[in-house]
């Protein structure tokens, strides 16, 4: 008993603390393919870090998916966002593959799962069979690649995941191999004052820094006037060889006079701290460019745990007669890798262009709660929401409020409460709440009616407005026509849309019996195999009907023949 107890906790040590020990020939390759990247391992993505590498398959679908090793799955799951259709396998030496965006599942699995959405009669489903319940063994076809979910096109979402903390960890330390003998590529490099008296190439703001590749491959900046503590930052990515794709890079470092200030990388992370990406990047510059600055410093907010070093938390203290050698050192995984030199000299020097802070009537204390009302609406900003005070700029309207801009990250959500008084019940029925765009257009967000009030929840600051959505979501059928003969055909599809607040549910019988349609809202299509059912009439009468967020409602009818 003691032994067996022992072995356990052993066995569990092993895999939470060895983290640098990657079993490199556990594992074959989740396609037969060569493996080229459209994606890396914590590549910066809105509001997290890419956990998992994305695959190409060759700008097709239905290329065969493999089980990377002996194991169990654990969890399938289909949505209409996110990664889609989603396989999860347990492996017995304590790791978990995630296979993403996916076509459609191999046969026995496929089956399993469309059980589940009959008798759920739900496209979307999510199950978690037992360990050891759907076996699969290493080499065994899993399922075929698609475009399934939140894809921009047909490529393999892949993770690899701890299975006792669940942090994923970068898929290329497993031995998969990925030709790569391409350095990364240095775009930008930034400075910034940190503190009050701190200043850069005379200036009180952030810094442009002028850099020229140097003959030896290294690039070296202009030389640097600075005083007071300042931090840098760059923009910058990763190619692999046979792709053009720009992917995130693995790992920083940055010295001074030879004293490494902040190392970081990207082996693992923890999804619980992935949305502290928005103090990872400068986000008031990634809302203004979307472009997203790495800071090589870390804010009092930053909770991320990918640093392995860290001085000062990697700001530099300029003094005044010192000069200052910063090297950044930027790597990808099979140590290609390129340096930058910032020379910097410590002097005081006169402020030519100076940033003043925008200020406003209003000021938010990050660490306190804070109310708003806007006439139209009533904002409530629990606690802790943002990262740091800041004045907000807040503009009233009729049924329309501003709620500052794009350029600051809120954390966690926050509650906009819309007064509908003044509407009957009747219309409220079709209204929403719509957050404007760039181009100004409404875009529908939950909306919560209470008798007099709309409520929204949401994490981003904007102008929001109460819309109306008089007109019913469209249907039309797209591969067949009405009393047609459709022997021949393998599936039924149709066009389903909605101009204004977006479809919210669908639904589809055949014969009067409810039949399953996978919903791609990429292509606004709705689809049935007709595999899924053996239709015993001649005459078969199709129903769907399509609901938009605010209730208005589409009913559909054809008749077709099949045999």
């Amino acid at each position: 008993m003691k032994k067996t107890a022992f072995g356990l906790l052993f066995l569990l040590c092993t895999i939470v603390f060895a983290q640098e020990n990657y079993p490199e020939d556990a594992f074959r390759s989740p396609m037969d393919i060569p493996l080229v990247l459209a994606g890396s391992f914590g590549e910066l993505r809105s509001n997290h870090f890419h956990s998992g590498i994305d695959i190409k398959t060759q700008q097709r679908q239905g290329l065969p998916i493999y089980s990377i090793g002996d194991g169990s799955i654990t969890r399938i799951k289909i949505s209409h966002w996110g990664y889609g259709k989603v396989l999860y396998i347990a492996h017995p030496n304590g790791y978990t593959s995630v296979y993403g965006h996916l076509q459609k599942f191999a046969p026995e699995i496929e089956e399993y799962i469309k059980k589940v959405q009959y008798e759920k009669k739900s496209y979307e489903v999510e199950v978690f069979p037992g360990f050891g319940e759907v076996k699969v063994e290493k080499g065994q076809v899993i399922a075929y690649g698609g475009n399934t979910g939140s894809s921009s096109g047909p490529h393999l979402h892949f993770e690899i995941r701890n299975s006792v903390t669940e942090k994923p960890t970068n898929p290329l330390l497993y031995g998969l191999e990925v030709l790569d003998a391409t350095n990364p590529s240095l775009v930008k490099l930034f400075g910034y004052p940190l503190t009050e008296k701190a200043r850069i190439n005379q200036s009180n703001g952030k810094v442009a820094l002028n850099f020229k590749r140097q003959k030896d491959g290294t690039f070296r900046a202009d030389k640097v006037t600075a005083i007071g503590t300042i931090g840098l930052g760059m923009i910058a990515f990763d190619r692999q060889d046979l792709a053009a794709n720009k992917n995130g890079v693995y790992s920083v470092l940055q010295s001074v006079n030879g004293k490494v200030y902040s190392e970081y990388d990207f082996e693992t992370f923890s999804f619980t701290e992935s949305r502290y990406i928005n103090t990872f990047i400068d986000y008031d510059h990634f809302g203004r460019y979307r472009q997203k600055i790495q800071k090589l410093f870390k804010g009092p907010s930053n909770k991320l745990s990918i640093y392995n070093q860290l001085y000062k938390d990697g700001k530099i203290e300029i003094k005044e007669g010192l000069d200052y050698n910063v090297e950044i050192l930027i790597k990808d995984l099979k140590g290609n890798k390129i340096k930058a030199i910032i020379p910097i000299q410590g002097k005081k020097e006169d402020l030519k262009n100076i940033v003043e802070e925008h200020k406003t009537d209003n000021y938010v204390i990050a660490k306190k709660p804070n109310n708003y009302d806007l006439g139209a609406a009533k904002v409530y900003f629990p606690s802790n929401i943002f990262y740091e005070n800041f004045y907000i700029d807040l503009k009233k309207g009729k049924d329309t409020v501003t709620i500052h801009n794009n350029r600051v990250a809120a954390h966690r959500n926050f509650t906009i409460t819309f007064d509908v008084s003044k509407y009957s019940i009747e219309e409220r029925k079709q209204m929403f709440v719509a957050r404007l765009g760039r181009k100004k257009k409404p875009s529908y967000v939950s909306t919560y009616k209470r008798g007099k009030t709309f409520t929204t929840r949401t994490r981003n600051l904007g102008t929001y407005t109460l819309a109306k959505d008089t007109i019913a979501p469209k249907i039309k059928a797209k591969n067949f026509k009405e009393k047609q003969w459709l022997n021949n055909y393998s599936y039924l599809s149709l066009r389903i849309s909605d101009d204004l607040s977006g479809v919210d549910k669908y639904s589809a019988t055949l014969n009067g019996e409810w039949i399953l349609m996978e919903y791609e809202p990429k292509r606004n299509t709705i689809t049935y195999n007709f595999d899924d059912k053996i239709l015993d009439k001649t005459e078969c009468d199709l129903k769907v009907e399509v609901i938009d967020n605010v209730g208005n409602k589409t009913t559909f009818t054809s008749t077709f023949y099949r045999k």
